[in-house]
């Protein structure tokens, strides 16, 4: 992108997302607004203001703005470079390293925190195995406040930014563990109320069309190999070992995938599995009941 010669908050927006578009990032405009939001300290809405208002722009600013809308154009995740991803009520660091979490993945919390709340035990047991960045636990934890929550992550990379946002929201009911799914948590078996994950499910021969995706999610936390289901297999039979009888799987995945890992599940035993839409009307997330 050409260097900005424009010192108006309204004529450097409107030169960004035409930037954008062309890249073909999404929403270029909401992009373009958190971008300059983010050099000038303003949110969405101060920042519409300042256009209105015809504020101006100092030069050291204005070459901020240029250097991160390259990078955006680029297709790098506006995530990674604001440093920072909204989850629910959470703001959680986020780079290089770690699965940035979605928005889709929030209705998908949604199914334990609302099965943790329910629970008459003062102090039920949710687990989210594969935690990433620590979205879902961390949503857990601060929005059931008397659960306790346990996070397990086996990504050197992504341990530590889940670390960073452990200690960032700092809630005193989430421990979180550095431990391979298959084995974690052996000394909490059959206690679990809930069990919760954002497993990867990519098949290993697709490709994700997104660049944001493609070129910088960390591949274990894409691909589940040749039909993308195989860490769905483990999750299956770990978490028939840490929940208790009745107790609550709760699985991420796919729009093509509910179907298989209801047979999955129903075949290793499990009772009532069932596919839900997400806002798009999307198979996402498939539950199931420990016998």
């Amino acid at each position: 992108m050409t260097s900005i010669r424009t010192t108006s908050v309204g004529e450097v927006r409107d030169l960004i997302i035409a930037t954008l578009d062309r890249a073909g990032v999404p929403q270029p405009d909401v992009d373009a607004e958190l971008l300059i939001g983010h050099v000038l300290g303003l949110g969405r809405g101060e920042l519409q203001a300042a256009v209105v208002m015809g504020r101006q722009v100092p030069g050291k600013q204005l070459a901020d703005i240029s250097a991160i809308a390259e990078r955006r154009a680029t297709r790098e995740p506006l995530q990674h470079i604001l440093g920072v991803a909204p989850f629910r009520s959470l703001e959680l660091a986020v780079g290089p390293g770690v699965f940035v979490p979605r928005p889709e993945t929030e209705q998908v919390a949604q199914f334990a925190i609302d099965a943790l709340g329910a629970l008459p035990d003062p102090e039920p047991i949710g687990i989210d195995l594969g935690t990433g960045s620590g979205a879902i636990a961390l949503a857990m934890a601060t929005e059931v406040p008397h659960a306790r929550v346990f996070a397990v992550e086996n990504s050197v990379d992504a341990f530590i930014w889940a670390r960073q946002n452990f200690t960032r929201v700092g809630a005193s009911n989430a421990i979180l563990i550095f431990d391979d799914m298959a084995h974690a948590l052996a000394e909490l078996d059959g206690q679990a109320s809930v069990v919760i994950s954002n497993p990867p499910y990519v098949p290993d021969a697709a490709i994700p069309r997104d660049p944001e995706v493609r070129l910088y999610d960390p591949h274990a936390a894409l691909y589940g190999g040749e039909d993308g289901l195989d860490v769905v297999r483990q999750l299956s039979e770990t978490a028939a070992r840490l929940l208790r009888p009745g107790g609550t799987l709760i699985i991420e995945h796919g729009e093509l995938q509910g179907e298989a890992i209801r047979d999955i599940l129903t075949n290793d035993g499990w009772k009532a599995a069932a596919t839900f839409r997400d806002l798009t009307q999307r198979d996402r997330t498939t539950t199931a009941l420990r016998a």
